[in-house]
């Protein structure tokens, strides 16, 4: 059984169990977060898809921890100006781990 969900702008295809990183939610560490944009559920009846989201599905999920990812260096350079600019940039996620997925 597999559901694919939308959360920060991005579509996940999750399976209870999986661990994954979504963009940043206001969750604590150890809480459950419920995703209601539920696009379709696979199961042994075979496969739903809601038109936008299907009506009464959720994915729960517990917070396993709060961070940021790898550092991306923005460089600006202009050539003959003596312009440039670096500037470092480290995107924060939210990692959970998919626990229930309520069709």
């Amino acid at each position: 059984m597999y559901a694919v969900i939308k959360t920060g702008g991005k579509q996940y295809k999750v399976q209870e169990g999986d661990i994954i990183r979504v963009e940043k939610l206001n969750a604590d560490v150890g809480s459950l977060v419920t995703f209601d944009e539920v696009l379709a559920i696979s199961d042994d009846n075979g496969l739903k898809v809601g038109s936008h989201v299907l009506e009464g599905a959720k994915v729960e999920a517990n917070v396993l921890k709060q961070g940021k990812g790898k550092k991306v260096i923005v460089f600006k350079f202009k050539s003959k100006k003596n312009y440039r600019r670096k500037q470092g940039h480290r995107q924060p996620y939210t990692q959970v781990q998919i626990t229930k997925i309520n069709g």
